[in-house]
């Protein structure tokens, strides 16, 4: 396995990681600070600026995870990349349908019911995340025995 795909990887989740903690325990609880007449304006630069940062790395992450998993490796390390592999794709199902669905109602301005909800829903992709920097870490050595 290429140690620069091994690399990008790595990079890319483990940014995702710090990114997904700070959104979770920071940015989504202080949603309810905002104030109701600005919040509209608000959710709608949130996404946009959200949405430029996190889509390139989370294409890169998918990306280089199908990459890892498909590559020669021992079969050890391919159960190791499956099941991070499957987390990726636990993290873009989630974010499909239950955080932009949410994220879309409140786009139409603040409720606390919806924002909690979004809160809640969001440490699937907390948990995952955190599950795939420990993935990423323990994959980086791969690279440097080819």
């Amino acid at each position: 396995m290429s140690s620069l795909i091994l690399s990008l990887h790595c990079a890319s989740t483990l940014a995702l990681l710090g990114l997904i903690w700070f959104v979770q325990v920071v940015h989504y609880p202080l949603f309810s600070s905002v104030g109701r007449e600005s919040f509209v304006e608000y959710e709608r630069l949130h996404q946009v600026r959200t949405t430029s940062v996190v889509a390139p790395l989370m294409a890169i992450e998918a990306l280089s995870a199908s990459l890892i998993l498909f590559s020669d490796q021992t079969s050890a390390d391919r159960t190791l990349a499956g099941f991070g592999w499957s987390l990726v794709l636990l993290i873009w199902l989630s974010t499909a349908f239950l955080q932009v669905p949410l994220h879309r109602r409140l786009a139409a301005g603040y409720d606390s019911q919806t924002a909690a909800r979004l809160v809640k829903s969001n440490w699937v992709r907390t948990i995952a995340w955190t599950l795939r920097g420990f993935i990423a870490l323990l994959l980086l050595p791969l690279g440097a025995s080819s």
